[in-house]
């Protein structure tokens, strides 16, 4: 794999020395692990917002229960 360099601050470079010691993981898997995580955290984010939206508007959040109903699939798990 290519890899290039980036500049970051001695802070954040020395905390995300620390997070690699911590987890005995290499910087490069560690930044790669926090990238992925933030994106993660953005679009959960994004969901969320967008979920409150729809709530927001009683007519579109019965809609979108109606349909969520209509093509539910049973996972055959019994409560």
């Amino acid at each position: 794999m290519a890899t290039t360099t980036i500049r970051v601050d001695t802070d954040t470079h020395s905390r995300l020395q620390a997070l690699s010691k911590e987890s005995g993981r290499s910087l490069i898997e560690t930044i790669r692990d926090a990238t992925e995580a933030l994106g993660r955290q953005r679009f959960a984010h994004q969901v969320a917002t967008e979920l409150a939206a729809l709530q927001a508007d009683e007519s579109a959040w019965k809609a979108y229960l109606a349909e969520a109903d209509s093509t539910s699939v049973a996972d055959g798990i019994s409560r």
